[in-house]
């Protein structure tokens, strides 16, 4: 019973990185890209997603819960592994251990971004372009986010590798392969847009 638990729980943390989570990412991103052309447009969107109807209840169903469940499930997944690179050193095993990494960077991330947006709303701040340009007036925080950044977008990428091995849709070396080098070229798309996006309210 324990064993048929564990593998559901396996399959749904692996799901839920992608399905909603991952398409959030994406989305997310897209959006703050808007922020390259200017701030009208960057606030239009933000606009645009504050009045989606009942926006809390679909934040906490779609993202908030889903992420919440990832993230303590993967913490447990992380203390549980057993790392072997030191032993063997293959390719695979040290992303093994960077999607461990990064999940932790990435928890400390969105948690440090939802407490400077999310929640200086509810305290009567407004999302806007110039809250995040006043965030990243600190060269520090351009720092963290990068990282941030770039760790939250490889886990995304890599997460997607794994969610395409446990659920079989690539069993074969060669599959599997090719696998690598579609999720790795995601990585590096979808880090420049994140990045550009960013790079966007530096002034």
């Amino acid at each position: 019973m324990a064993k048929g638990h564990s593998f559901l729980n396996h399959k749904l943390h692996s799901l839920l990185g992608l399905f909603p989570i991952g398409l959030f990412l994406l989305f997310h991103l897209t959006a703050n890209y808007q922020a390259t052309r200017g701030p009208e447009a960057f606030n239009q969107v933000v606009g645009m997603i504050e009045h989606v109807p009942f926006l809390l209840a679909v934040e906490f169903i779609f993202i908030y819960i889903p992420i919440l469940f990832h993230a303590v499930y993967g913490i447990y997944i992380a203390f549980q592994a057993k790392h072997n690179v030191g032993n063997f050193g293959h390719f695979r095993n040290h992303m093994f251990l960077w999607q461990r990494l990064t999940g932790i960077i990435t928890l400390i991330f969105i948690a440090w971004h939802v407490y400077e947006t999310r929640i200086q709303k509810a305290l009567g701040a407004e999302v806007n372009f110039d809250m995040m340009t006043n965030i990243l007036s600190d060269p520090l925080m351009v720092v963290f986010y990068t990282i941030g950044i770039l760790s939250t977008v490889f886990h995304f990428s890599n997460g997607l590798w794994s969610f395409l091995v446990h659920w079989g849709i690539t069993v074969g070396p060669r599959s599997q392969r090719f696998a690598t080098y579609l999720t790795m070229g995601i990585f590096v798309i979808v880090s420049l847009i994140g990045l550009r996006a960013m790079s966007a309210f530096i002034l």
